[in-house]
């Protein structure tokens, strides 16, 4: 996500497109790694419940990027389908792991 923010080439409409973009981006493994390091089911349940969120803001992002840079729309298709993964996956944790269980 970095190197793909690093790529794209900074102007008045970019620029804040980019900022918000490298904040949810990192933020899904900051919060993925909290939930890793969780002190209770619960505590894990709501970290992954934000992970999955910054997914959905970061696709968001990306489609953003995608519709003002044509040329990052390959790479910018690329994260997305990514995000997309991780958004299932978490879906998928949540779904799986019980409160109180």
């Amino acid at each position: 996500m970095i190197i793909f923010c690093r790529s794209i080439q900074k102007d008045v409409i970019t620029t804040p497109l980019i900022s918000q973009l490298v904040r949810s981006g990192t933020s899904i493994g900051a919060n993925y790694c909290e939930a890793d390091g969780a002190s209770s089911k619960k505590d894990f349940i709501n970290k992954i419940y934000i992970a999955k969120k910054e997914t959905k803001e970061t696709k968001y992002w990306l489609s953003l990027i995608a519709n003002a840079v044509p040329e990052s729309k390959v790479k910018a298709r690329e994260l997305w389908k990514e995000a997309q993964e991780l958004n299932l996956i978490f879906a998928a944790i949540i779904r799986n792991t019980k409160v109180g269980h």
